[in-house]
């Protein structure tokens, strides 16, 4: 279980914090902050810091400059947004390191925030650069990494600070996030279900292989189970397929097969003669998809398979959506079984969702708050589930 030191372990008055929040947002075409959900949930650790009179340094990357300054990529909306979010000015630095910063940084007074700007203008952030590392550490005198979204990288910011500052401690959303999804694989109320979805089997695998010894049941839906139907030599049409992954595909069925977990498959197909919200649709059986066809989303009977073997579920982790959710003709599946988590959390089940994808479903659905939690990390959620150790957590400081 998680045993890393915490906001709560660590005295901030009058310190400088510095702390990597993941406020990579997307932004509008006359740069405004699009959805401030990431931001809203650093808004605890944050919040705290400065009532308990710390001096707080914000950093965060932003998009994928590759280490060129662009005002596309500048956090200076951010800043912004933070300021009317916090009623209280968060200043962008001019940089994310330098002499500019520190004198900022010295004139700050107990209870303010300031913003570095993103530290992917430097490619020394994502190589991880020991220097950058010491560099951004001699700014603060504690360092808290509430940036789940970025824990699996070991970057500069993420990784490498921490080895230069001390103690290195968790934020309140790291710490919820480690909490909930460790408590679903190590000690998970059953029965314990894992849906998983999504286009492709090659970023599924090593979640299914951690899965299958630690769950009841396995629900797999999305163009991923196509790679499956054609290991088995099933008709997929021109659905999508991963054909260099087809043999994995294979092997990962015999220890599915081998297994105590339940593994559902899809049992009907929606599919489309087009790639488009005004294709032709008709319902299909599973492995009777013709030529000139592709399946887009899981068939009603699925929906009432599947929903049916989470009702009595007492931990649900979903990754993945079930069909093309940016069409809406194509998401009933997805939303079905959103509805069905939404019922088995209200009588008490814990549900959590991970996936930028299927976190992105459920905003359109409003369902956001109805289940248990919603990760911030795709990716880092995804690699927690494969059993992955996370650079960003490892490196904080243990417990004594």
């Amino acid at each position: 279980m998680f045993d890393k030191m915490t906001i709560d372990d660590v005295d901030v008055q009058g310190k400088n914090v510095l702390m990597r929040v993941d406020f990579n947002v997307p932004l509008t075409a006359d740069f405004q902050v699009a959805d401030d959900a990431r931001i809203v949930k650093a808004l605890p650790s944050i919040r705290k810091v400065l009532d308990d009179g710390g001096k707080l340094i914000l950093m965060s990357h932003l998009g994928r400059p590759k280490g060129i300054p662009k005002r596309e990529f500048s956090l200076a909306p951010v800043a912004e947004h933070l300021s009317g979010l916090l009623e209280k000015e968060v200043r962008l630095a001019p940089d994310t390191i330098g002499p500019e910063v520190v004198m900022q940084i010295e004139n700050m007074k107990p209870g303010n925030a300031i913003l570095l700007e993103n530290v992917r203008f430097y490619n020394e952030e994502t190589d991880n650069d020991p220097e950058f590392a010491g560099a951004i550490a001699r700014l603060g005198d504690i360092y808290i990494n509430d940036a789940f979204g970025t824990a699996h990288r070991a970057h500069a910011s993420t990784e490498g600070v921490a080895h230069h500052v001390y103690p290195a401690v968790a934020g309140y959303l790291m710490q919820k996030e480690l909490d909930y999804l460790g408590k679903a694989l190590e000690k998970p109320k059953r029965p314990f279900w894992a849906v998983l979805g999504g286009a492709k089997i090659s970023g599924k695998i090593d979640v299914i292989e951690n899965l299958l010894p630690k769950v009841d049941g396995i629900l797999l839906g999305g163009a991923m189970a196509f790679t499956f139907d054609a290991f088995e030599g099933l008709k997929v049409g021109n659905s999508f397929v991963e054909k260099d992954r087809i043999e994995m595909a294979g092997a990962l069925l015999e220890h599915i097969e081998n297994s105590n977990a339940k593994v559902l498959m899809p049992m009907d197909i929606v599919i489309a003669d087009a790639f488009n919200e005004n294709a032709g649709t008709k319902i299909v059986k599973r492995g009777e998809i013709p030529d000139g066809w592709q399946g887009l989303d899981i068939g009603p009977e699925t929906i009432i398979s599947y929903s049916e073997a989470l009702r009595d579920a007492e931990t649900v982790v979903w990754n993945g959506p079930m069909g093309v959710c940016e069409m809406e003709p194509f998401r009933k599946g997805t939303k079905a079984l959103a509805d069905t988590l939404v019922e088995v959390t209200a009588r008490g089940a814990v549900t959590i969702v991970g996936g930028g994808d299927t976190a992105a479903a459920l905003k359109t659905f409003d369902l956001v708050d109805k289940v248990t939690h919603v990760s911030t990390g795709g990716g880092a959620s995804l690699e927690f589930l494969e059993g992955k150790t996370l650079p960003g957590v490892a490196a904080l400081t243990d417990h004594s």
